[in-house]
């Protein structure tokens, strides 16, 4: 184990001798060379004879740079992969226990800063005190500068993260390039930083420059909180652990036969009727426009847009039961808490179906800052051909009036194109000529495979929850796939981006949400983020080995997944991490029953 660094005792430190699992070279920490003499120290003797003060500092730093371990973290380690790494070992640097961070004098910039000092108080026990700059530079600590000259050369994610023995810089023209090069810093501490308790670490930098940006400029998840209902809480939760993988979209499937979860003011029983089941006969639950702001609001903090989906014209069960008059027979059903799919319809011939679609998307719009609209359009088997196509133009045409930009299931492909519209690919195969000829027509695609990308699918065959209709997706089947050509004759330049789905059937609380998502969701991410040219699964898997750690000591938990060589000093910290239960047993449906 390497030496441990304790706030104001770095000077009495003794490197230990004991070997690090996995480290190269001579057991127990490496000393850094001593620090070179600046040039002025090499040109001779000055008109002045320095300071006992200046003697002292220039000692103690020579010191602190020899008893200082080498750091743990390559500077390459980061997932997703970045643009370009130059490393420089020479430059590694120990944060200090009096650091400060300093950021642009700008609301948003300081916003970033304040969200990092948060992320490393916990840990670190240091103050790290957040202060604004005309013109930040580290002094020893870290700065974050907003700058017109992009540093990755033109997108507003990219940013510049720079580790000197002076400090480290984030610089980047926006704020959320600000908050990437965030998150990069924060997996180049040791994985000790998600301690929620001070812990004694060196917090060693590894010295270099990252220069990074977004191959595709939408990378989301979705989360299904219609067949189970999420508390808030547990929302935020999913938002955080996209923001760490520098995924920028939050897809909300907001509505489904088992359950409705967004309230509306001028359909009320949507909610107090249609959203009192789901799966399993729980209790359901729903979002109030209170709810689903503070949603919205802690997602755009961290730079995460909200993507609401109301699914229509099927999955509409729950709607159905609150108000009998949009079903084609005027007759409410039986509220639903099963799995099938199919079976549910709005009236596609009456006009007040076409009210009730008026007047939800445009309250859902009124909640929603982002620029999109979700309208599922999926698996409406019993409304077909020109019904179907009629129905859904109809229905883009109302996002459009709304002011948004329309998102559906690629069965939305046959109906006439609007501006901008995106279709959600969740195909298993790569041939696609009806999706390819709305490509043709102007649409761009979101990539979700399911036989890649949909989370709720088994790892393997004896995963206790999930499904298995588009296969098992082990982490390897979830990396070794490529968004910009994996639907047959469609061009990257229609790609808008990638989404890794997770429907919620069998998966009843947070801890298996967390299951399902890691250590599947950093490798759709690393699609989604980094260039083609990184992808490579051996350096991956290498790579996300090491997140183990991190998320233990944070407390989340996660799939030990065989195939990826978790460090042999976690091989009981990865298993220990699902110790909140995960179902085992199933129940009606074929469903697994709820953990206590």
């Amino acid at each position: 184990m390497r030496c441990k660094y304790t706030p104001g005792a770095a000077a009495v430190s003794t490197p230990s001798t004991a070997a690090t699992p996995g480290a190269a070279g001579p057991t127990g920490p490496v000393p850094r060379p001593a620090r070179q003499p600046e040039p002025a120290e090499l040109a001779g003797p000055s008109t002045r004879e320095p300071a006992a003060a200046e003697l002292a500092q220039l000692a103690a730093r020579t010191a602190g740079d020899l008893l200082v371990s080498p750091a743990r973290v390559r500077l390459a380690d980061v997932v997703p992969a970045p643009q370009r790494v130059e490393s420089d070992p020479a430059e590694d640097w120990l944060l200090p226990a009096d650091a400060v961070v300093l950021a642009s004098d700008d609301p948003a910039a300081l916003a970033v800063a304040q969200q990092l000092a948060e992320l490393l108080r916990p840990a670190t026990g240091y103050p790290l005190p957040v202060a604004g700059a005309a013109r930040p530079a580290p002094a020893g600590g870290i700065a974050l500068v907003l700058t017109d000259d992009q540093p990755d050369g033109s997108s507003a994610e990219g940013y510049r993260l720079s580790v000197t023995r002076a400090g480290v810089t984030i610089t980047a023209g926006t704020a959320t390039g600000l908050f990437h090069g965030v998150q990069t810093l924060r997996q180049l501490l040791p994985s000790a930083i998600e301690s929620l308790t001070p812990v004694a670490e060196q917090w060693v930098l590894p010295g270099g420059t990252v220069t990074d940006r977004p191959r595709f400029p939408y990378r989301g998840a979705m989360l299904d909180v219609a067949r189970h209902f999420f508390a808030v809480e547990d929302v935020l939760r999913v938002v955080d652990h996209l923001a760490r993988y520098k995924l920028n979209h939050l897809h909300l499937h907001l509505t489904d036969d088992q359950g409705w979860r967004i309230a509306v003011d001028t359909w009320p029983r949507l909610t107090t009727t249609g959203g009192t089941t789901e799966v399993g006969d729980g209790p359901g639950g729903y979002y109030t426009k209170a709810d689903y702001r503070r949603i919205v609001s802690y997602a755009a903090a961290q730079h995460i847009t909200v993507v609401p989906e109301v699914d229509l014209p099927g999955h509409t069960n729950a709607a159905l039961v609150a108000y009998p008059e949009l079903a084609p027979d005027k007759v409410a059903p039986p509220p639903y808490t099963g799995t099938e799919v199919g079976f549910s319809y709005v009236d596609p011939a009456d006009e007040r179906t076409y009210d009730f679609v008026t007047d939800v998307l445009g309250e859902l719009a009124a909640l929603t800052p982002g620029p999109w609209l979700h309208i599922g359009g999926d698996e409406a088997f019993k409304v077909k051909g020109e019904v179907y196509t009629g129905f859904v133009e109809r229905a883009q045409r109302i996002v459009a009036d709304t002011g948004k930009t329309v998102v559906g299931w690629h069965q939305l492909a046959p109906a006439a194109h609007v501006d901008g519209r995106v279709l959600q690919w969740w195909g298993t195969t790569n041939e696609d000529p009806t999706t390819l000829d709305a490509v043709r027509r102007g649409a761009r695609l979101i990539v979700s495979p399911g036989n890649h990308s949909y989370l709720d699918m088994k790892y393997t065959a004896d995963t206790p929850i999930g499904h298995d209709w588009a296969g098992l997706i082990d982490v390897r089947k979830a990396y070794d796939w490529d968004p910009g050509t994996h639907v047959t004759d469609v061009p990257e330049s229609a790609v808008l981006g990638v989404e890794a789905p997770l429907w919620t059937e069998s998966v009843t609380s947070l801890a298996e949400i967390e299951f399902m998502l890691l250590p599947r969701l950093p490798a759709i991410a690393e699609l989604g983020w980094s260039p083609r040219a990184t992808h490579d699964w051996a350096g991956f898997r290498d790579r996300l080995a090491g997140h183990g750690q991190r998320w233990a000591t944070a407390g989340i938990t996660f799939h030990p997944a065989p195939e990826i060589p978790w460090p042999a000093d976690q091989s009981g910290t990865a298993a220990a991490s699902t110790s909140r239960p995960i179902p085992t047993q199933t129940g009606p449906d074929g469903v697994p029953a709820p953990s206590a």
